[in-house]
């Protein structure tokens, strides 16, 4: 093989690892990683309007509010209206948000981090200009995109 197919390759499995981990996250606990995300983002912080969830986990406030729609039609959040301002809405996990949490599994990214925060400084400077270098040999540099490992649609858990 030619080093540039050596580079296709890897990216392809980056992308297929991506897409395996997605659809465990789906079959085993019905939510999408962006979905788990925000929940998770809940717990930690309580709750939190759509637009300072979208700046912490980097998705458009569009996104959030349409999975926040999900959530809360499966029962896993809720919003609440600000007791000040009534035109502040929280949106806040339920017990059933707090359980689903506590039995799905690890996203993608938890491995990850762990192991890239164990490279030397050196290393982890390299690959993120490269990968930035790819993103923008794929005219990716405009793409909205979180820091989820997650590719596809979101997929509605109702």
């Amino acid at each position: 093989m030619s080093e540039t197919d050596d580079i296709l390759v890897a990216i392809r499995r980056i992308m297929r690892a991506i897409d395996l981990q997605s659809k465990h996250l789906v079959k085993s606990a019905g939510l999408t990683a962006p979905q788990l995300v925000i929940m998770q983002f809940l717990r930690k912080n309580g709750k939190s309007s759509p637009s300072t969830i979208a700046k912490q986990v980097a998705l458009s406030q569009a996104t959030v509010t349409s999975i926040l729609d999900r959530l809360d039609k499966a029962g896993f959040t809720r919003r609440d209206r600000s007791t000040k301002d009534k035109r502040i809405v929280y949106a806040c996990l339920t017990d059933e948000g707090m359980t689903k949490i506590e039995e799905a599994p690890e996203l993608l990214q938890a491995d990850f981090l762990r192991q890239y925060r164990r490279l030397e400084q050196w290393e982890r400077t390299q690959l993120v200009s490269s990968l930035q270098r790819i993103a923008t040999m794929m005219d990716a540099n405009d793409i909205d995109a979180a820091p989820i490992l997650e590719i596809g649609d979101i997929i509605d858990t109702k």
